[in-house]
């Protein structure tokens, strides 16, 4: 046991836990953390704002398997990391943010830079802990770390009064595994549970699976590989799910919903039983969902409130609120130790006809260069290597569209929260995580304006990260939703000045910076980008009036997809 100021104590026990780096804005109400921080060994990464650190510290665990930390000082630091913490709980992001706080005997009071943290974060965060002088900063600390991954992982908030910081506390060594044992979900399917699943799933001629975020993890994605070795069912997925499964495979038809892949929202038209794994039903997906009489539901998720709302709303004829990976090894054990396989080969021939028919495609006779256009060319530079990230809005969609990202974690954007400004940040927390790996933030001018001072991140410290920005003059997802609703009248949406973001990137000290604008220089624009050294930039302008297609309009269901005038079906009878 050792006499540490609170501040040390919780360094010493991030250092306990693995922690590796951090990322955070300094202040006044958290200066004893940071001074601890500067000697240990753990790394600092100082963002632009505090938003964009704990978008980076979501990024971290985004792109790993760790927990990654954002740690803030007091006051309109906390307001600035709601959206971040919003964003990681929507997402199911494991998340700690501890924010400093003016002493504890002036909490509720007037005192410069105090704010109410558990009203701030009260319905964004899965828990917020005020640290009070007669507690334990060690153990809440630990216990905090291995919450924010348990069951459904989210983000918590720990509240650090300044005299906690400074306070002398006894430090224990606790070992942690302790406390990640203390989470450990044990829940398995026994026998009759998989035989029930198996009855559906045999009696079915149309299967589907329905991949969510929940198996996007090493072990789930092993896990719901080698389930579909064995079965070859057709799979959709969210947009959290992508490269849960090799999405160049003939039998993954990519994501669903209102701007999912033409093929996918035609196969879940026809299918006999949805099989749904480790999803939270997004109402761009499911509110669509009109299932024919005579299609079952299957259903396995983490979070029993949402297992209760999808049983009153969708009647499963199977369920399992426990963790993903585990259920799908266990249905898989027994279907091999019962020798249990599947007859669907004509599914498979209409999914893989499906696919092949309904190709992506965009206004390739336009004089200017197309958004789609771009994800389409940056496509064939996608490897196993590759992480993206990505900005909201039609970049967003179509990069969900045409990248066939090939492994868990490589495909990190806002799904739930749909945040603006998410990929820049995002990006340098991937790089913490993943430094070895090629990563590429693709943007719009509209969201990447939201954490512009993310560029001086990047190039003062020098790092190899990619950003690829659609520069449309707009927000061209907001627009064309005017033009739908509002009978083309467009308010708030358009820029009147042409802002060279190249030259901005260039005055940060950006290695590589380019803008074109002609569609001859495109694919050499995008190879400079990715063989470029350290940080570059390459702004692509794009065609202003571009609409994003497919799409299912809103209150429509999968039947009423909008295919657009450039998508065909090459092959006649569909």
């Amino acid at each position: 046991m050792k006499e540490m100021n609170g501040a040390e104590v919780l360094v010493k026990s991030l250092e306990d836990l693995g922690v590796r780096c951090v990322f955070g804005y300094t202040g006044a109400a958290i200066l004893p953390v940071f001074h601890a921080l500067q000697k240990s060994s753990i790394e600092i990464v100082i963002n632009s704002n505090e938003q964009s650190s704990a978008f980076s510290a979501a990024g971290y665990s985004r792109s790993s398997s760790e927990v990654g930390v954002a740690i803030v000082t007091s006051g309109p630091a906390i307001t600035n990391t709601l959206t971040a913490v919003a964003d990681a709980y929507g997402d199911s992001i494991p998340l700690l943010v501890f924010a400093g706080q003016v002493p504890e005997h002036k909490i509720g009071t007037d005192s410069f830079q105090h704010i109410n943290v558990t009203g701030v974060f009260g319905d964004a965060a899965k828990k917020v802990i005020q640290l009070s002088n007669n507690e334990d900063v060690e153990s809440i600390v630990k216990d905090a770390y291995y919450y924010a991954r348990s069951g459904k992982p989210g983000p918590v908030v720990i509240d650090f009064p300044l005299d906690k910081q400074q306070k002398v506390h006894d430090y224990k060594a606790i070992n942690v595994r302790r406390f990640e044992e203390s989470y450990h979900d044990d829940r398995h399917l026994c026998d009759d549970q998989c035989e029930d699943f198996f009855q559906l799933l045999l009696r079915s001629k149309k299967p589907l699976l329905y991949l969510g975020g929940g198996l996007n993890s090493q072990q789930g994605s092993q896990a719901i590989r080698e389930f579909n070795a064995h079965f070859r069912i057709p799979s959709v997925n969210t947009l959290m799910a992508k490269g849960v499964v090799d999405e160049r495979e003939d039998l993954n038809l990519g994501m669903l919903g209102m701007f999912g892949t033409p093929y996918a929202n035609m196969l879940i038209q026809e299918n006999d039983l949805f099989f749904a794994i480790g999803v939270r039903w997004d109402d761009r997906v499911a509110e669509k969902v009109g299932f024919a009489i005579g299609t079952d539901i299957a259903y396995i998720d983490i979070n029993p409130e949402k297992m209760h709302q999808i049983k009153m709303e969708r009647g499963p004829k199977f369920t399992f609120i426990g963790d993903a990976p585990t259920a799908v090894r266990d249905l898989l054990d027994y279907a091999k130790k019962h020798n249990i396989t599947l007859d669907i080969h004509e599914w498979q021939e209409r999914a893989r006809e499906l696919k092949m028919s309904l190709p992506l495609d965009y206004n390739r006779a336009s004089a200017y260069i197309q958004s789609a256009e771009v994800m389409d060319v940056l496509s064939a530079y996608v490897d196993e290597h590759t992480k993206i990230t990505t900005g909201v809005g039609n970049h967003q969609m179509l990069a969900a569209q045409y990248l066939p990202m090939q492994k868990e974690k490589s495909f990190m954007t806002s799904g739930s929260f749909g945040t603006m400004g998410f990929s820049m940040p995002t990006a340098i927390g991937t790089y913490y995580a993943d430094p070895d790996s090629k990563i590429v933030a693709i943007d719009g001018d509209g969201s990447l304006r939201m954490n512009l001072g993310e560029l001086h991140t990047i190039a003062s410290l020098d790092l190899p990260v990619k950003i690829l920005m659609l520069n449309n003059r707009s927000d061209g997802m907001v627009q064309n939703l005017q033009d739908a609703a509002y009978e083309g009248v467009r308010t708030g949406t358009q820029r009147q000045k042409d802002v060279h973001f190249a030259e901005i990137a260039r005055s940060f000290g950006f290695n590589y910076a380019k803008r074109i604008r002609d569609r001859q220089d495109l694919r050499q624009g995008i190879e400079d980008l990715l063989a470029g050294k350290g940080p570059c930039f390459l702004e692509v302008c794009t065609d202003s009036e571009e609409i994003l297609y497919p799409k299912v309009p809103a209150g429509g269901a999968y039947k009423d997809m909008i295919l657009g005038p450039y998508i065909k079906n090459v092959q006649k009878g569909l």
